[in-house]
């Protein structure tokens, strides 16, 4: 190929938002400065489930991780001085995602945009919420119909923008296998196109398929992920062109983007990262055929905490060299004809096939959420118990684990610590926006509102015209409970299989004879304060704790303090929080105030992506036991657990 030739760059983007609109407007334009192609934003978890920044959930959660977006106001100051007709911008939005749209399709038409030129995405993805990342809203049927208004709304008045984002990601995080991300993120995808066939013209339905994209994750198994893109590409032009009749190629495309994993990055060695972020870039950019749209990474210390604006860079910097540097982008597919690519891309494609078919048996993604959530607790299991026995090795976690210490993490911890300050800022410009907009057109716009969602009508006009009347993000959410209801989407460790993890024999007669002792069985409270719905953790600690002999009572995500406070006066012997929102300060400070008070000395341990110092903190509160993402034997933390219930042992103390 010639110079003129090369394949476009795919969009560089960083995965970005913090404190308030102002300081993330100020960071996007930084880093459009540096290179940056297109926009990703992070909202905040208020912003994510439906939460104005002064509502009791959101405390301690507002502007962690990500901006705080509550109105018109903010989504203004969010884009000031970026004109969204010249961006690509992608919002990682969901349960709110017509809420968001419809806040940045009302600045747009501000600045004097053409509205039909806007491109992005809203990722707008239900099922994965219910499965794996937890900032869901409303039960499964209204929420498939609010993605289906979204779609079709932009399919008429925002034709360039992708109105639907199949994740995949959390998916893997959560502990899916190559064939569970492809038959569950598949299944969700076949869902959505079932709301949308009878919503549109025959003939303009495989232009509809054109616009739902895909965000997945590439893990460390570099060949293994690379056959699964290819595997990806595959299975959805077979899905397009069989089940839909979908003829023309260009429609049946996989459009995807990506951010490689996460959930691999390690506390220990964290500049081992760096490596583990490039090769996994790789399987997402070497293979012409199934190459990503977009690219956004994870930076080298995000297991630490928020990563600083020069980590960020970093990151882009690494997309640059390989888009830029390398001759990548000069070559046909790089894996065409390779035997051992196609096999395992075959083998890949059979098994997401069999899985898909056992999906639809059960009614399809919509029906098979329980059965879903179950495999990918069980899954899960498995994967960190191989890491447990040595049998995958993770550098630098159960293999070459002595090192110099890190000179990249200094004085500041290697992180950016968001200043306590923000969410009183943010609740009093909130407060303001209220006193000063226009009361009764709020009504009457949130009264069309509900009307239109009670209707069954699409709730994107109405939800615009909430937006320009000044309604707020948690007004918004407020209708949509109030008409289909509040869901809480299970926890899967009931429905996983049993454990085979070795050395459970010995933690099963430690957790009889204390239960012995303390005259019942042993009861293990597992809560997650807040708003933080990244419940793998705690999943595996209760499913772990529940194969030791535990009485478990985990009830899933999204407690306040005094819901767990009054279900730890149901007999607790031992309380484990988590919370991976970098909160764990303010929500475990309220929990064991709301403790005195109750008059409950029940000891609490507590788990999350927590910095040396802020262990110190909450020790000093009177924490048992702090964990971290270093703390990967399952069984030494059950070991904790049993001790700190024993009667004996509290005795000798």
């Amino acid at each position: 190929m010639t110079e003129t030739t090369k394949d476009r760059p795919w969009l560089i983007r960083t995965y970005a938002g913090h404190s308030t609109a102002e300081k993330s407007n100020a960071l996007y334009r930084a880093n459009l400065a540096k290179g940056q192609t297109g926009l990703s934003v992070a909202f905040d978890l208020p912003t994510q489930t439906g939460y104005d920044s002064d509502h009791i959930l959101s405390k301690g959660e507002v502007g962690k991780v990500g901006v705080p977006v509550c109105h018109l106001g903010d989504m203004r100051t969010l884009f000031q001085d970026i004109p969204l007709d010249q961006m690509n911008t992608s919002m990682t939005i969901n349960a709110t995602a017509p809420w968001l749209l419809s806040l940045y399709i009302a600045v747009a038409e501000e600045q004097g945009a053409d509205v039909t030129k806007l491109q992005g995405t809203v990722q707008n993805d239900l099922i994965k919420e219910y499965l794996s990342r937890g900032t869901y809203i409303c039960p499964p049927k209204p929420s498939l119909k609010m993605i289906g208004d979204v779609a079709e709304y932009c399919y008429q008045h925002v034709p360039k923008w992708n109105p639907m984002n199949v994740c995949s990601y959390h998916l893997q995080e959560a502990g899916a296998t190559p064939e569970q991300e492809l038959s569950f993120a598949l299944a969700t995808a076949i869902a959505v196109l079932d709301e949308l066939k009878p919503r549109v013209a025959d003939e303009d339905f495989p232009a509809l398929c054109g616009r739902i994209s895909f965000f997945v994750n590439a893990g460390i198994r570099f060949v293994t992920e690379m056959c699964k893109m290819r595997a990806f590409v595959d299975l959805w032009d077979e899905i397009l062109l069989e089940r839909y009749g979908v003829d023309e190629a260009k429609y049946r495309r996989f459009r995807y983007g990506v951010q490689v994993n996460s959930l691999g990055l390690t506390e220990q060695q964290p500049e081992n990262n760096v490596y583990r972020i490039l090769i996994e870039m790789l399987a997402v950019t070497l293979s012409k055929k199934a190459r990503a749209r977009a690219v956004q990474l994870p930076a080298w210390n995000e297991a630490l905490g928020l990563p600083r604006p020069w980590d960020q860079q970093w990151s882009m910097r690494m997309q640059q060299i390989l888009a830029y540097e390398t001759d990548l982008l000069e070559y046909d597919d790089l894996f065409e004809n390779n035997p051992a690519v196609e096999r395992k891309v075959q083998a890949l494609k059979d098994g997401a096939r069999a899985e898909l078919a056992n999906i639809e048996s059960m009614g399809g993604a919509i029906g098979a959420i329980d059965y879903m959530k179950g495999r990918l607790v069980e899954s899960n299991a498995e994967r960190l118990g191989r890491i447990e026995r040595n049998e995958t090795v993770v550098v630098g976690v159960n293999r070459w684990t002595e090192g110099e210490a890190s000179p990249l993490v200094g004085e500041d911890g290697g992180i950016m610590v968001v200043d306590p300050a923000v969410e009183q800022e943010q609740i009093g410009r909130l407060n303001a926006w209220r006193a000063e907009r226009d009361a009764a057109a709020v009504k009457s716009a949130l009264a069309a509102l509900r009307e239109a969602a009670a209707m069954g009508q699409n709730v994107m006009p109405a939800s615009i015209a909430c937006a320009k009347a000044g309604v707020t993000t948690g007004e918004w959410a407020g209708e949509m409970r109030a008409v289909h209801g509040e869901y809480r989407a299970p926890t899967g460790v009931s429905k996983a299989m049993s454990n085979k993890t070795e050395g459970l024999e010995d933690l099963r007669a430690m957790v009889d004879a204390v239960s012995d002792r303390l005259g019942r069985r042993l009861k293990f409270l597992v809560g997650k304060p807040g708003l933080d719905g990244h419940s793998n953790g705690a999943e595996q600690i209760a499913f772990r704790a529940r194969d030791c002999g535990m009485d478990i009572d985990y009830e899933g995500i999204r407690l306040t303090p005094e819901q767990i406070v009054e279900a730890a006066g149901n007999g607790a012997h031992v309380i484990g929080l988590s919370i991976l929102s970098g909160s764990h300060i303010p929500l475990v400070e309220e929990v064991m105030s709301r403790m005195r008070e109750a008059g409950l000395g029940t000891p609490v341990v507590v788990g999350g992506i927590i910095p040396d110092e802020d262990a110190a903190r909450l020790r000093a509160m009177g924490v048992a036991k702090v964990y971290t993402p270093k703390d990967f034997e399952l069984n030494a933390i059950m070991r904790d657990v049993v001790t700190l219930a024993d009667p004996q042992a509290v005795a000798a103390e």
